[in-house]
């Protein structure tokens, strides 16, 4: 009866009553004993961080699947620091006075709580989370799919929005009255941020349909270079030129886009001009001879290989050439092609032909008959005139 009105008493003072009360009548002895409490729990962190944590992920990882490593592996920082926030409770849950009972302090720890659990799951959403991986797998996607970083920032702003909503409940907002004004806020919000919108679904347009992954060389009206970054809003594209092309979603997703990065090969084609003196057997064995040259070179690819005379040009016999080269590296596209333009110059040298230059000749016919007259005309024209 004596503990109930001791309560009861206690529960009519203030915080700061409380907190002077207790100082007041503080036992050393207890404060010791809660103080060993807290030592316990740090103590027994270190323990589980080098042993029991690194034993059990040693147990999950002969499990069939991954996703429980993954979830202990993401949840191992936060549970760090759950031991002390534990330890820290019951140490002053020991002490007199009931100071865990404070309605701010309650809320302090479930807070806390809540927090630790949004980092585990954040953790758990990222994008070398074997879920993703797996789902990856299912849906025959490649390693470098921005699906995967893509639907991991969606769900890691999910965690983040519903810790925040929780946390604000324990502090006594009014969560049912945010979610409504979403409501609202959400048609006009959709009605003010229609470009905004396009660009997002522009996005999962771009993801789902896969017309290139994360490293690949695009090319589109707008522009070339290599993709670093699929965003909500954009794609980041770093150009030639070193620098990062923003481009929105919307306008990439309609687009026309050329994924250079696709090629199995890399063609080579132009046209080799000799000049018109070249006789005809030379020319024939000039062509044969490039034609054995790429089918016996190691790296073209042999699929497609075509040498033909192909046109009389203004001013050159034109001799079209067309192949692939096995790498498709550019640098390494160009020492090949390179290797092959040598060569051929070895084989024109070889047989005595020149390649033609643009030139034209001009006749000029000459008439005695018509010269004589004019000539005529000017004499009698002159006598005239002096």
């Amino acid at each position: 009866m004596k503990v109930a009105e001791g309560d009861e008493v206690l529960e009519s003072l203030s915080m700061g009553e409380r907190l002077l009360l207790f100082w007041n009548n503080l036992d050393w002895v207890e404060v010791g004993i809660a103080l060993a409490i807290f030592l316990v729990f740090i103590v027994f962190r270190k323990l589980f961080t080098k042993y029991i944590f690194k034993i059990v992920i040693r147990l999950a990882s002969k499990t069939p699947t991954e996703v429980f490593t993954n979830l202990l592996l993401s949840f191992e920082r936060p549970l760090r620091v759950f031991w002390i926030i534990l330890g820290t409770y019951l140490a002053l849950a020991y002490l007199p006075f009931h100071i865990t009972t404070f309605q701010f302090v309650q809320g302090m720890y479930r807070s806390v709580i809540i927090i630790l659990l949004g980092w585990g799951l954040y953790n758990f959403t990222s994008t070398n989370s074997s879920v993703f991986f797996r789902m990856a797998r299912k849906i025959d996607l490649d390693e470098h799919s921005m699906l995967v970083p893509f639907v991991s920032k969606l769900l890691r702003f999910g965690v983040i929005a519903i810790t925040v909503v929780i946390v604000g409940g324990e502090w006594g907002y009014n969560i049912n009255g945010f979610v409504a004004g979403l409501g609202l806020g959400g048609l006009a919000f959709a009605l003010a941020a229609q470009e905004t919108i396009g660009n997002f679904f522009g996005g999962i347009i771009i993801i789902t349909e896969k017309p290139f992954s994360k490293g690949d060389w695009i090319e589109t009206p707008t522009v070339e270079g290599i993709v670093e970054d699929i965003t909500f809003r954009s794609t980041q594209i770093r150009t030639f030129a070193d620098s990062v092309i923003t481009v929105p979603n919307s306008t990439l997703s309609n687009e026309p886009i050329t994924n250079w990065s696709k090629m199995n090969k890399r063609r080579v084609t132009f046209s080799l001009g000799v000049m018109y003196s070249t006789p005809k057997e030379k020319l024939e064995v000039c062509t044969r001879e490039i034609e054995g040259l790429l089918k016996k070179h190691e790296e073209i690819d042999p699929g497609l290989i075509l040498v033909r005379f192909n046109q009389f040009s203004h001013s050159s016999l034109d001799i079209f050439i067309y192949f692939f080269t096995k790498t498709t590296a550019w640098a390494e596209w160009l020492r090949v092609k390179e290797e092959i333009n040598f060569e051929i110059i070895k084989i024109l040298e070889r047989n005595g032909v020149s390649i033609a230059f643009p030139s034209r000749s001009i006749y000029v016919e000459s008439d005695k008959h018509f010269l004589g007259d004019i000539s005529e005309d000017d004499r009698q024209h002159d006598s005239e005139r002096s």
